[in-house]
């Protein structure tokens, strides 16, 4: 039985980001946009550079985004973003298709745009949203333990001991996550949420999708980047308040 589409009428309009060079195919989709209830079109722009640079400074849940632009193209964008939104590539070419979704994209479609392709991309987007909104409410109600200092996780065959004060940061690889502590080193077949209902809050914190923190080894602060151990960790715009009032900032 096929599913229904998502309900929109429980959530605000999703804030749209359009950008493409052709002041016609922007129009188009803008149309798009106002033809969709859970849509909003925020705001437009006719380059990648300028994008960015919205992106850097306002908050947007779905990116329109054409790839064959001047001096910087759609994919070369979507490499600058440490957390992007929702991206739909919109172009005229279907030679870019398996780069596109190389970013993880949630739709792609080709120039000439019709209302009910687009309609089936939003759709796309409005339930990865929900779905992760949900999720991360879900995250918000667990109550880790306060009292545990270690947990013991799967490492191919064998449970090993990792001790939370040890833990520098987790980093999700696909349905595994690269666990660094001081010592080592590990792969662990995991997903983030788990590690964030089994890692005590008090020590941990999230600030990325693919990325959880110990507060207690961030070395310094850096545009939207921390650094621990010196490695440069991406702080996701939906994780730097929460982020903010973890820190003890003078």
């Amino acid at each position: 039985m096929p599913s229904s589409a998502p309900e929109y009428d429980t959530i605000a309009p999703l804030r749209c980001l359009v950008v493409d060079d052709d002041p016609m195919s922007v129009q188009i989709v803008r149309t798009c946009i106002g033809n969709t209830p859970f849509l909003e079109a925020t705001a437009a722009c006719n380059s990648a550079i300028e994008a960015a640079e919205m992106l850097r400074t306002q908050a947007f849940d779905v990116l329109f985004l054409d790839v064959e632009m001047p001096l910087m193209s759609g994919l070369d964008l979507l490499r600058t973003l440490p957390d992007p939104p929702q991206v739909v590539l919109i172009t005229s070419s279907k030679s870019y298709a398996v780069q596109a979704f190389e970013f993880a994209v949630a739709d792609y479609l080709l120039k000439p745009l019709s209302y009910p392709r687009f309609l089936q991309a939003a759709n796309k987007v409005l339930e990865n949203i929900t779905t992760q909104r949900a999720a991360d409410e879900a995250d918000a109600t667990v109550a880790p333990s306060t009292n545990a200092e270690y947990t013991f996780v799967k490492v191919d065959n064998k449970l090993v001991r990792v001790d939370f004060a040890d833990v520098l940061y987790v980093e999700a690889l696909g349905d595994y996550v690269h666990l660094v502590t001081t010592r080592s080193k590990l792969i662990v077949y995991s997903t983030m949420r788990a590690i964030e209902e089994k890692f005590p809050a008090q020590r941990f914190v999230r600030v990325h999708r693919s990325f959880i923190i110990n507060i207690a080894y961030v070395q310094a602060l850096e545009d939207n980047s921390l650094i621990i151990n010196d490695k440069y960790i991406p702080i996701g715009q939906t994780y730097m308040r929460g982020l903010s009032q973890r820190l003890n900032r003078l």
